[in-house]
């Protein structure tokens, strides 16, 4: 009876784990040939999934589930051609940080198009009422779908891979990922191919979404929740490595299912002590994703090394210089700042006293954004979780002022020296590795503390916590920040615009102490590993030393407006999806990259302006994460280097203009007479 309920549930991870097969060929059969991170593959997914459904609901299930596995992928398919050819393709030769960014922009805008055309509500798509019926073989009873979604995904895994390998087609895209300039100098149309691969890999993501959601139910969050076992699967068998994802997948969903299903299960009892499965569940993915990248960064099956520069192409940083002088930011910095000082008293005067929470909030993320520029706009590291230190700062916070103390003063060192403490640690392992290899070990690590924090009973479980406050004091002496309230000029002075004040101080403190840093040798040194990391070992610099070290103080950073969130007075619990979901760590990217990396300011403009958006956008339009994704992807086409490259962009635009209205120069003309 044990050996045949253990059967039974690997047969049930053999069909989790042949759906995730399907999803990680499609992503790592993109990467290894595009060298393109994809993380817009499980909105693909779920548009497959949901094309199925209007296809199936009119036809019924037993004819239009069958039609549906075939039109669906098509579509998708199409859809996968469209997005390589008007977006990804003009990204090639940029450094894969681009396509990360570009294909967050993307998920924005495919999920929000999902909502809109199909709603928001749950729904089942339903298959042929014979692969329904349960079947029994060796006292195993299983629904007949369940063997169909193994051997439907196998077949199609098998066909993927004689494609690849045996084909000429399959010569040609992999003698393309091997030397793209080579298959183009004989000839070839490379771009071509790279156009199908795209559509291919979209089309089984699409087979996947259609599997499971005959198998589960169809939701606007689907994609989501795959994606990220996605990557572990491709990282765990090698990025770019076919036999890697199917072993990758068939070894993720086999693992889930037995540490859920045999999860508190009794091993021993010896006396007094009673030896059970942990509850790892969410945990041993991400924990031998972490093993796989320290021991052997390129994965089981991968044959790829690790990228010493980061990978093709340069960061694109706002820029020094420009239009505008040293002398002239520091008079805007002083007037955006005084503008700043002066806002809520203007909200007041008009009954706009909402909007105190709004700078409060963009006060919040622009010391997160800032965090984030030290390790990617200065040292070129692209952390892909760098939302563990912002949840982890608010979870800190929260915990001394519920156990310990709630001076606020006490309450932000304390976030601010754990976030230091973790980016040590994460930073001594992480920095082993480099380019998408850092990226995924960095986001193994968050997704790793965002299961960890459902285990514990400190941090609430997924309730969060709950029933802490600040007091603006120290040693006992202080107010409560919630009793605080001034009257100023007839006008109320209450909680949220102390804090406003209090955030906006330590704000412009955090920005002149990391200007400070990076204007010294050390942010030199920095902006030169970003440069040429092998350059700066060559004149004799401790590269891992001077990254760990900006590793350590970007985290101390970010665990700082962590920590500004707990003490908020508009903030009543800490959860893990409020501060550790890894969606949170792509919108700190997308807030860098929309000011300017590299620069500081332009991180903490980016967060305004995305924030502002999205308030001013979500006041008129449920999508309004649609109308903020397409803009943001046309930053990173044309707008690399951000907001604060615009005034220089302007000023090229016009004189181009003006040069060509210029007579042309009459080159024929001979400098000197031969008569004279």
């Amino acid at each position: 009876m044990v050996l045949a309920d253990f059967v039974e549930q690997l047969l049930n991870g053999l069909t989790v784990g042949m759906v995730y097969v399907l999803l990680a060929a499609g992503l790592s059969v993109i990467f290894g040939v595009m060298n393109v991170i994809n993380f817009s593959h499980g909105e693909l997914f779920a548009l497959g999934a949901y094309f199925a459904l209007s296809i199936t609901n009119p036809l019924g299930a037993e004819t239009g589930f069958w039609v549906a596995l075939v039109a669906a992928p098509l579509i998708v398919g199409v859809i996968g051609v469209g997005i390589e050819r008007l977006t990804i393709r003009p990204l090639y030769g940029r450094n894969p940080l681009y396509h990360i960014l570009l294909t967050f922009g993307l998920v924005l805008v495919i999920n929000d198009l999902v909502r809109l055309v199909w709603g928001t509500e749950q729904q089942q798509l339903v298959v042929p009422n014979f692969l329904t019926q349960p079947v029994a073989v060796f006292g195993i009873q299983l629904s007949l779908y369940n063997y169909f979604m193994i051997g439907f995904a196998a077949i199609l895994a098998a066909g993927t891979w004689v494609l690849l390998n045996k084909t000429k087609y399959g010569m040609i895209i992999r003698a393309g990922s091997q030397d793209r300039e080579m298959v183009r100098n004989v000839g070839i149309d490379i771009d071509r191919y790279y156009t199908l691969v795209f559509g291919v890999g979209a089309a089984l993501a699409a087979v996947a979404g259609i599997v499971l959601g005959g198998y589960q139910n169809v939701n606007t969050t689907m994609g989501n929740s795959v994606i990220i076992p996605a990557f572990v699967v491709v990282v765990l068998g090698g990025l770019g490595s076919f036999r890697g994802a199917v072993f990758g997948g068939l070894l993720v969903g086999v693992v889930q299912t037995l540490m859920r299903a045999y999860n508190g299960t009794v091993l021993a009892d010896l006396g007094e002590f009673t030896l059970t499965v942990p509850n790892m569940e969410g945990l041993t993915v991400f924990l031998l994703m972490i093993g796989v990248l320290l021991v052997k960064p390129q994965g089981l099956f991968g044959t790829r090394g690790e990228e010493s520069e980061g990978g093709e192409g340069e960061i694109l940083v706002g820029g020094d210089g420009g239009l505008l002088n040293e002398s002239t930011k520091f008079k805007l910095g002083v007037v955006a700042v005084a503008l700043l000082a002066i806002a809520p008293f203007a909200l007041l005067v008009t009954g706009q006293r909402y909007y105190v929470t709004v700078l409060n909030e963009i006060l919040i993320w622009a010391i997160f954004a800032l965090s984030l520029d030290i390790v990617m706009g200065y040292t070129g590291l692209v952390p892909l979780g760098h939302t563990m230190f912002y949840g982890v700062g608010a979870y800190a916070a929260a915990l001394v002022m519920l156990h310990y103390t709630s001076s606020v003063f006490l309450v932000l060192g304390a976030a601010i020296l754990i976030c230091a403490a973790l980016a040590w640690i994460v930073g001594a392992l992480s920095i082993r590795v480099s380019g998408v290899y850092f990226a995924m070990i960095t986001l193994a690590f968050a997704e790793l503390l965002y299961s960890a924090v459902f285990k514990f009973e400190f941090t609430g479980g997924s309730d969060g916590l709950l029933g802490f406050e600040a007091m603006m004091g120290i040693a006992g002496i202080g107010v409560p920040l919630s009793d605080i309230e001034l009257l100023v000029l007839g006008y109320e002075i209450e909680q949220r615009i102390v804090f406003y004040y209090f955030a906006l101080l330590l704000g412009v403190l955090s920005f002149l102490v990391a200007r400070r840093i990076m204007n010294a040798p050390f942010g030199s040194v920095l902006q030169s590993i970003r440069e040429s990391q092998e350059r700066a070992k060559f004149i004799g610099y401790d590269v891992t030393k001077y990254k760990r070290r900006a590793f350590v103080l970007s985290g101390g950073v970010a665990g700082l407006s962590g920590g500004l969130l707990a003490v908020s007075p508009t903030t009543f619990i800490i959860s893990p999806d409020q501060t550790l979901y890894w969606i949170h760590s792509g919108e700190v990217i997308v807030l860098t990259l929309l000011g300017g990396m590299g620069t500081l300011y332009g991180p903490m403009l980016g967060a305004g302006a995305f924030l502002g958006l999205e308030e001013v956008l979500s006041g008129y339009t449920d999508q309004w994460r649609m109308v903020i994704g397409s803009i943001f992807i046309l930053f990173v086409l044309f707008v690399p280097r951000g907001l604060v490259s615009v005034p220089s962009l302007v000023a090229e635009r016009v004189d181009r203009v003006q040069n060509e209205g210029d007579p042309p120069v009459n080159i024929d003309d001979p400098e000197v007479n031969p008569d004279d």
